[in-house]
């Protein structure tokens, strides 16, 4: 099955703030592209936490992510933005890291400033490295994209660390060195989030990490501050989890499948949701070309 053109990024980019919901597998990436999103991210956590079965803490390998992406935007026509976290090693390292994701379908890569191994950004006792090494970091992104059309994301932790000014100034040298977007995560304040937009109008990205530190502002508002991009990590993951729990629950305590099938449900509408029919008239089509072939010899 081949895969539709996507409209690139950047032009979604220029015509207003777009909101991106964030998958961790081929089936969330599938219903939230069903659901009209224009753009998808790819939570790190997510990826962590459904491949591994570990939190956030930089434990995913570059191989993993990779395959990953990979699984992931193959079938979609949507453009994808791709946690990267801290690059997976030193400065060559994120040239590969970056060479190797942009390879696999990656719109846009995000590269941080945490020190390795990293965590969520709205969780405590997070460190970063120095300012120079995080531009070094950023300069190496663009190198590694080359001629291909992905956005770098530079996102700094600094804020939680040094206070704002210094997270700010971060956020130009990494516009400097060659960033397309500036992500300044876990402000905790409206005030925090405007000077940001200010800061950075047409490329500033927000992080809707609901229940987390930073306010929960709608896109339309974030738009009107001068963000571009606004992710969502959240989405998949926390109904996903909650479900499950719940359903596992029932199934244990009454042994019978009952909760499920008052879901509305069934194999036939799960597969749909992968496009089903579409394989099945592609195995179709392969076999009348076939049968064809066939009797013309």
């Amino acid at each position: 099955m081949s895969k539709p053109g996507s409209t690139p990024l950047r032009e979604l980019l220029a015509a207003g703030p777009v909101l991106a919901p964030a998958c961790y597998d081929g089936i969330t990436a599938a219903i939230l592209e069903q659901e009209g999103f224009s753009a998808l991210g790819i939570s790190g956590a997510g990826l962590a936490m459904s491949l591994l079965g570990v939190p956030d803490l930089g434990l995913l390998t570059l191989t993993e992510l990779v395959t990953a992406v990979r699984a992931i935007t193959a079938r979609r026509s949507v453009p994808v933005l791709v946690d990267a976290d801290t690059g997976f090693g030193g400065t060559l390292n994120v040239v590969r890291t970056v060479e190797e994701l942009a390879r696999a379908g990656a719109a846009a890569i995000q590269l941080e400033d945490q020190v390795a191994p990293k965590r969520c950004g709205h969780l405590a006792g997070k460190a970063v490295v120095s300012r120079a090494e995080f531009v070094e970091r950023i300069v190496a992104a663009t190198v590694g994209r080359g001629d291909s059309d992905a956005l770098i994301v530079a996102r700094t932790d600094a804020l939680a660390a040094h206070g704002l000014d210094e997270a700010l100034n971060r956020g130009h040298g990494a516009i400097e060195a060659g960033a397309d977007l500036v992500f300044v995560e876990a402000p905790t304040t409206v005030d925090e989030v405007e000077r940001v937009g200010t800061e950075f109008p047409g490329r500033a990205m927000y992080n809707l990490a609901t229940g987390g530190r930073s306010p929960a502002l709608g896109v339309d508002e974030l738009g009107e501050l001068g963000y571009a991009l606004v992710v969502c990590p959240t989405v998949a993951l926390y109904p996903v989890v909650s479900a499950l729990r719940d359903a596992a629950r029932s199934l244990r305590r009454t042994g019978t499948d009952a909760h499920l099938r008052s879901l509305g449900m069934s194999p036939a509408a799960l597969f749909d949701s992968v496009h089903m029919s579409a394989w099945l008239e592609l195995d179709a089509n392969i076999e009348r070309k076939a049968n064809a072939v066939t009797r013309d010899v």
